[in-house]
């Protein structure tokens, strides 16, 4: 390409596009302009001839140039890169052809002359004052040269009968001062009107693009805000509907925009324009169900009276009024929980002394008396009663862990003894310990121990009936793999190889009160949930192949 060797350093796109529009309206002008001017000229001159014209035949192969040159213009311009020399070049052809054009139809004397202003003023507006000072310093030295060859007497070498009336030097200085004085001044005034225009299009362009951005913020946050934005018109017709209200009555904007809201929602009122409290009514849904809402209007107030409306925010109660009516189920359970811990505490007492009389009155009974198997039966149902209040009592009340460093295996050894030390526990029962010594927990060690217990309790419960049972306790740390904020936790797995949990019982082996063993409170496992959370653990439960269950309890390090 031999326009984009000469043009190495390009602008903007946009600057590019720009100029190529410019130099397109350049290539349209020159045509229209100097086919309208000679073609009117040419008739004018057909009745009474009054300039000095060439025969017709030179005016009809100059305008078929001219076409041509046009022609080929447009097609170069398709294909090169840099505008701004290819602008250059096209605007001092045209200063040359007016030079042709003036010289051909009277030098000093054609009316054709003025038309040296079309390239000044296109130098003007397409390459600015430069452009425009330029091409006035080379329409001067044109219509200069020309001037010099009409005073020479060689014009008619040219073009015969040459209407030359330049008889001495003092009148071509004359023309040339006067028309040379007049290019630069259109140069100059064109050059400041293309300065300001271009100042004027630079403040739009930024303005536009200022609004674009506006509008496309104003656009994302209509559509991207939580809450609800129906805007409607003085005639209450709506005229806008975000995709929050859209989720907030089902309705898609399309169903919604040009209906009259009153009719589409009969709960917001207008009437409460002036009243800044914000107010709840229910709403139907597409589905047909019915939702509270909390919403506010307020007016849109426009310079065009006609075009004041009111604006409605929404936001969807639903779920604020769940969480209330939980809260106060939560309040209710709660005292009723601590009214249940007290009733719990003062049953102990009587409980105690019910216990206490009936060891007396078994001593004295005798051994083959029937009141000996009753007083049996009263003991062990007092024991399972107070077993069941104690676990109550620990369930109600409020986990606070006060956590240290201790011994992990330590730990697990002394629970272990104090479950041997009871009378039902299964000696035949296997229980080892895979526990590295020097392992440290950060937990409250009371707490752990009341996991222990009751965990390894179910686990042995679970071997009962088991010809070789046997309960493996494992722990290990691991930490996590984020690489900002690595954690620590200690992993602790109590396996057994009872007969398992069924599936269908497994969501609910945690909630209090639920126990598949007739004489179980049903309170051990949701106590081992409950401390095992306020540690910011969690516990799982999975199968053990071939047969029983693992218990895992993962509690986070310092």
């Amino acid at each position: 390409m031999i326009f984009s060797a000469l043009c190495p350093h390009t602008g903007s796109p946009a600057a590019n596009d720009h100029l190529k529009k410019q130099i397109q309206w350049l290539l349209f002008f020159r045509v229209l302009f100097l086919s309208l001017m000679l073609g009117i000229s040419v008739l004018l001159q057909a009745k009474t001839p009054s300039i000095f014209l060439p025969p017709l035949h030179y005016l009809a192969y100059f305008i078929a140039g001219l076409y041509l040159f046009t022609i080929l213009s447009a097609l170069v311009l398709r294909m090169i890169q840099c505008y701004s020399r290819f602008g250059y070049l096209q605007i001092t052809l045209d200063a040359l052809l007016v030079t042709l054009l003036v010289f051909s139809t009277g030098g000093s004397q054609s009316v054709f002359t003025v038309v040296y202003f079309f390239p000044i003023v296109m130098g003007a507006f397409m390459l600015f004052r430069r452009g425009s000072l330029l091409f006035a310093a080379l329409s001067t030295l044109l219509f200069g040269a020309l001037l010099l060859v009409e005073y020479g007497g060689h014009a008619s070498r040219f073009v015969p009968a040459y209407p030359s009336q330049l008889a001495n030097f003092q009148m071509l200085l004359h023309y040339f001062t006067i028309y040379s004085l007049t290019f630069f001044l259109v140069a100059i005034l064109s050059s400041m009107l293309s300065t300001r225009l271009q100042k004027t299009e630079a403040e739009l362009f930024q303005t536009v693009s200022n609004y674009d951005r506006l509008s496309f913020l104003y656009k994302q946050i209509f559509d991207d805000i939580n809450t609800g934005i129906i805007t409607v018109a003085a005639d209450n017709r709506v005229t806008s509907f975000n995709r929050a209200a859209e989720l907030i009555t089902g309705y898609s904007a399309d169903e919604i925009i040009g209906q009259e809201l009153p009719r589409a929602f009969p709960g917001l009122e207008t009437a409460l324009l002036y009243d800044e409290r914000r107010h709840m009514v229910t709403i139907p849904r597409k589905s047909g169900e019915t939702i509270p809402v909390g919403y506010s209007c307020s007016r849109l107030n426009a310079q065009d009276d006609n075009e004041n409306g009111y604006v409605y925010t929404l936001q969807d109660l639903s779920q604020i009024k769940k969480m209330e009516a939980q809260v106060q189920q939560a309040e209710k359970m709660a005292t009723i929980g601590e009214m249940a811990a007290g009733i719990a505490h003062e049953l102990r007492n009587p409980l105690a002394a019910i216990s206490g009389a009936v060891q007396l009155l078994d001593r004295e009974t005798r051994e083959d008396s029937v009141n000996k198997r009753l007083f049996g039966i009263i003991m062990r149902e007092s024991d399972r009663l107070d077993a069941t209040i104690h676990e109550f009592l620990l369930f109600s009340k409020p986990v606070n862990p006060e956590k240290e460093w201790f011994s992990l295996q330590a730990l697990v050894r002394e629970a272990v003894e104090t479950l041997k030390q009871d009378p039902g526990w299964n000696p035949a029962l296997s229980l080892d310990l895979e526990i590295p010594p020097n392992l440290e927990c950060w937990a409250d060690p009371q707490m752990i121990r009341q996991v222990l217990l009751n965990l390894i309790t179910n686990s042995a419960n679970a071997c009962r009936n088991m010809e070789k049972g046997k309960i493996v306790l494992r722990a290990e740390t691991t930490t996590t793999e984020d690489e900002e904020t690595p954690e620590a936790f200690i992993i602790l797995k109590i396996a057994d190889n009872g007969h398992g949990i069924p599936e269908n019982i497994r969501d609910r082996i945690f909630d209090p009160f639920f126990t598949t063993r007739e004489t179980g409170t049903g309170l051990g496992l949701a106590i081992v949930r409950q401390i095992v959370h306020s540690h910011g653990g969690v516990i799982s439960l999975r199968d053990c192949q071939p047969q029983g269950t693992i218990f895992t309890v993962s509690l986070p390090l310092e």
